[in-house]
């Protein structure tokens, strides 16, 4: 079932999103060689925390941390460690959920560690890009799918690939909610947007072959042939007219 989301259920989750994007921003300003993501997952999960919310991700479905931080290959769900150091032309994708009074927020973005490769930077831009291609197609009246197809008509016109099984989702009162939303496909099917809809876009595009596997652990996933993955996520609800960004600050930069 999807659920509309009355005025108040969106300011919450607009309050989750403003605390996700503070937590991304403090965030960011720590990336550079040499920290390990367990101290950026201590940066996010403080930031949450002073802001009275609770992190997402922490111990949902027995996840250790409160963030996924995931380098290079990695494509989501990478477990926070004291052992993964970041070098100096690293690409590392940072996913962080926030939950302010029972209702979540939920965004990621792929940083530069230091000087990365043009190829790098270009598969950051294009899945940047992807998204608010999708997202030209978040109103009242379209189909699901057809942010669902801009996506991977954006993607693969850039030469990379969309990774299929994962999905974007609804989020609210729970972080994934009905409905799924793949990053791929028709125009014209699945649900009609409606407002009041709340949804979380996120495309996961590989430089490779969008061929996956989960390691040992149960989380980590990775591109099969060691491309390199780039990862870009916003919380949205749907507008009368459109749609507005909820996991922002004023005056963000993503």
């Amino acid at each position: 079932m999807i659920y509309i989301k009355s005025k108040r259920e969106i300011e919450l989750m607009a309050e989750a999103g403003r605390i996700v994007a503070l937590a991304h921003e403090k965030v960011k300003e720590a990336i550079k060689p040499g920290v390990s993501t367990l101290e950026l997952d201590k940066i996010a999960e403080d930031v949450i925390l002073e802001n009275g919310a609770t992190p997402s991700f922490k111990g949902y479905n027995g996840f250790k941390g409160s963030i996924c931080a995931s380098i290079n290959e990695v494509v989501i769900h990478g477990i926070p460690n004291k052992k993964h150091i970041l070098k100096n032309g690293d690409i590392i994708s940072i996913d962080i959920g926030a939950c302010y009074k029972g209702y979540h927020g939920d965004s990621a973005r792929t940083h530069a560690v230091g000087e990365v490769s043009e190829a790098r930077q270009r598969l950051m831009d294009v899945t940047k890009q992807s998204l608010f291609e999708g997202l030209k197609y978040a109103k009242p009246n379209n189909h699901l799918s057809d942010i669902s197809h801009a996506i991977e008509a954006y993607v693969l016109e850039n030469k990379c690939d969309v990774v299929k099984e994962f999905t974007g989702h609804g989020v609210g009162r729970a972080l994934h909610e009905d409905p799924a939303i793949p990053n791929y496909g028709p125009r014209g099917r699945g649900p009609i947007l409606r407002e009041g809809m709340t949804l979380a876009i996120e495309p996961m595009v590989t430089a490779g072959k969008a061929r996956i596997r989960i390691l040992a652990d149960g989380w980590t996933t990775v591109t099969m042939d060691k491309s390199d993955s780039a990862h870009f996520e916003h919380t949205i609800v749907i507008t009368s007219d459109g749609y507005k960004i909820l996991t922002t600050t004023e005056g963000g930069s993503f």
